[in-house]
């Protein structure tokens, strides 16, 4: 009988490397420390569990790298893709999901596998030399036991940012006699139809006033060890974005373009935007959010946006600490840690950042320790894959003297080759497009099977 592979940490990077695993016939032992053992993030004792938002970002495969990625899932048979669109709310381009019952999919399915034990208990230690294959996929919120035993063996000093919440409302509590339903130029996405957020609005005068409080509003006090801690700029709380400028969140989270005031023939200063959170439709998240603001007054300067004035919340913005390794240092091409050959890292701990960049690392690393528990030489993906592009940089594209996490981009692939000529827009959506069915193609090529478009 084939001996099993141990994955350390149930989120989404472990739930994905154990279901490649045992999709290939390799048993698994997931361990997974809560409920023994909680975080400051976490609400339940879910596998999967969402602790942020509730979006997967865009679904457009042709246009966007992150829905590239979302394509390059769902044809390698994952996990989390499967559940995600199986519970996937209105977002308009984006794929957002109900995070409870996306969850609790995931955990139904790996716990129903004959081929998957779950042990609920914290691994404190690097995996035992008799644990001959094994991938820690702790994630951000790694044990301190185990991040120090990582960080004593392999010599490198600990890397870490922090991480924010956003902020969730009730909907019956928004005013929607000053908010309205739509998507930026009314476009739809999986499970939407074009008017898809709550927006609500702002004159110029309340967004001054918006942001003089936001300035002035008391936050979270670091602790002294936390202090040189930098954040991760693709999810920078409202306050630090609203320090480098007045007019920063206004071109950020708060752009009001693309969207049409059904209320009002003036045209919106800025703009809140709340996307749905679960399938009832019963609670919003207010979109790009995340704040380090305490709790008192969070409340008091939200309830100044017109439509929240009276608006009940279901949970505050908060901060937590994230903790990654320096992998273009640490980790071979397949994710091995060169020091220890069977040991593999996956998620975010390797410094990716995103949901679905962590649940990409983990099938790589199921697919790598499946083929090697098989008798078989690991294949990398292309790259100029979404896969290849991502696993490339983070075991050896990056400089291993500044890394720091990274969502997928285009800027992580090979140029692609134009057929024809474009001009202005066009040309930078015909790269793209171009990048992307390239992909798709290698991808498919690298499955041994034929194009989907043949």
């Amino acid at each position: 009988m084939t001996s099993p592979v141990h994955v350390i940490g149930g989120g989404l990077a472990g739930c994905e490397a154990t279901w490649q695993l045992v999709s290939a016939g390799v048993p698994v032992i997931l361990h997974e420390m809560r409920p023994v053992r909680g975080t400051d993030a976490h609400v339940t004792d879910n596998l999967a569990e969402l602790v942020c938002s509730n979006s997967f970002r865009s679904d457009d495969a042709e246009n966007n790298a992150v829905g590239l990625l979302h394509e390059e899932m769902r044809r390698t048979n994952s996990l989390i893709m499967r559940c995600g669109d199986a519970h996937k709310l209105p977002a308009g381009g984006a794929l957002a999901v109900d995070r409870l019952a996306f969850a609790q999919a995931v955990e139904d399915t790996l716990t129903s596998h004959p081929l998957v034990t779950i042990e609920r208990a914290c691994i404190d230690r690097l995996p035992p030399e008799e644990w001959d294959s094994a991938i820690i996929a702790t994630g951000p919120l790694t044990a301190a036991p185990l991040a120090e035993a990582i960080r004593a063996t392999s010599g490198e000093e600990a890397l870490a940012f922090f991480d924010a919440i956003a902020p969730i409302v009730y909907k019956d509590s928004v005013d929607m006699s000053k908010a309205w339903f739509q998507s930026r130029y009314d476009k739809a996405g999986p499970g939407g139809d074009g008017a898809d957020y709550l927006n609500c609005p702002m004159t110029e005068e309340q967004y001054n006033r918006f942001i003089d409080g936001l300035l002035a509003g008391d936050k979270t006090e670091f602790k002294e060890w936390e202090k040189s801690t930098p954040y991760f700029e693709g999810c920078l709380p409202i306050e630090v974005m609203a320090a480098r400028g007045r007019e920063t969140l206004r071109y950020g989270p708060m752009k009001p373009i693309g969207l049409t005031n059904p209320h009002s023939t003036d045209k919106p200063y800025a703009v809140v935007q709340l996307r749905q959170d679960n399938a009832l439709g019963t609670l919003y998240n207010m979109v790009g959010f995340q704040t380090k603001l305490k709790h008192g007054a969070q409340t008091e300067l939200f309830r100044t946006i017109p439509g929240l004035e009276d608006t009940r919340f279901a949970r505050l913005g908060g901060l937590h600490r994230n903790t990654f390794i320096n992998s273009p240092k640490l980790l071979d091409p397949t994710l091995q840690w060169r020091q220890r050959p069977g040991l593999r890292f996956a998620g975010q701990i390797t410094g990716v950042e995103g949901y679905v960049e962590s649940a990409t690392i983990g099938l790589l690393a199921g697919r790598f320790a499946a083929s090697e528990r098989l008798g078989a030489v690991p294949s990398l993906p292309p790259e100029t894959t979404a896969f290849g592009a991502l696993l490339n940089h983070i075991t050896g594209g990056a400089d291993v003297k500044s890394f720091q996490p990274m969502n997928i981009n285009f800027g992580l692939f090979p140029p692609a080759k134009l057929e024809g000529k474009f001009r202005g827009k066009e040309k930078a959506r015909a790269k793209k497009r171009a990048v992307t069915s390239r992909a798709l193609t290698d991808l498919d090529a690298w499955l041994g099977r034929k194009a989907a478009a043949e």
